[in-house]
């Protein structure tokens, strides 16, 4: 686990972990595998990538997500990539000790108090106790990610059965039937899956409504119920899976199972842009208009 030995918000300890497993993964990666391989070489136990904040989020990832947050907004990662984060060349020739995280911190929270001064919005950024971190990151950020996993956690089960028939549909899967029959080993519904006219799998699913972890014995007791009825499986969450449940999911000898986190989910629905309106937004750039002062 990461030492919180300098002063400041316990997820500025975090910023050279992110720049390092980007650098691990060859200068990108998305969220899950960053997040992945910093409890890997930090050895953060998964009761501590379980546990939860108020909004029903890993307390491990949100804290990761400030740090990418604020490595973003000093240029460390590029901002304009969706659902990837990407190393700038400058993220990939620094090296952040804990005095240089704490004051990059510091100047970064200035400028944002300067902003929302300006907005009267003085809330939006957590303060400098070190033992004190928002739950929520700014809303030109990941507010709508909050928004949209509360929204998820709060749908009646067959409303999520439905919602997640609609997104397998987006994505393109057809004849996608919710089956919600109690008793049949937890299998939420069934959709084909055409590759071209010629190939196409029929595959099973199920929705799971967790803020918490998918163990192992949840994907065996899936596989067994889906043993002999089709050719692929999916399962949905939108709370995570632990390394266990992924190794089982594709372990050798058995179907494979297609893993789909809170993440992962989120990001489904961002690129489908399903249930979001998105808004476009502009930065003045103040070099263009010197020329004419």
């Amino acid at each position: 686990m990461v030492k919180n030995n300098v002063s400041g918000p316990q997820f500025v300890q975090y910023f050279q972990p992110v720049i390092d497993a980007l650098i691990e993964l060859g200068g990108s990666g998305r969220p899950t595998e960053v997040k992945e391989r910093i409890a890997e070489s930090l050895n953060i136990s998964e009761d501590e990538q379980e546990e939860q904040i108020a909004s029903g989020m890993s307390r491990f990832s949100n804290k990761v997500d400030w740090a990418r947050f604020y490595l973003v907004k000093a240029g460390f990662i590029d901002s304009s990539t969706r659902g990837i984060w990407n190393l700038t060349e400058k993220g990939r020739n620094i090296k952040l000790l804990n005095d240089e995280a704490l004051q990059l911190f510091q100047n970064i929270h200035q400028q944002f108090s300067v902003e929302r001064k300006k907005q009267k919005e003085k809330n939006s950024v957590p303060s400098e106790n070190k033992n004190n971190t928002s739950d929520e990151l700014p809303d030109e950020e990941n507010d709508h990610r909050i928004v949209l996993l509360k929204l998820l956690m709060e749908m009646p089960a067959g409303g999520f059965e439905r919602l997640c028939q609609r997104l397998l549909r987006e994505s393109g899967f057809e004849s996608v039937v919710v089956t919600g029959k109690s008793g049949d080993g937890g299998l939420d519904g069934l959709g084909i899956l055409q590759v071209n006219p010629f190939v196409s799998f029929k595959v099973l699913f199920q929705c799971k409504r967790y803020s918490g972890s998918v163990s192992p014995s949840q994907v065996r007791d899936f596989r067994g119920a889906m043993m002999g009825r089709a050719d692929k499986g999916i399962i949905l969450t939108t709370g995570t899976f632990t390394s266990e449940a992924k190794k089982e999911a594709v372990r050798d000898g058995v179907p494979p199972i297609e893993l789909v986190d809170g993440e992962k989910l989120l990001d489904m629905f961002e690129t489908l842009e399903l249930g979001l309106k998105p808004k476009k937004a502009y930065n003045i750039d103040e070099k263009f208009f010197d020329d004419f002062r």
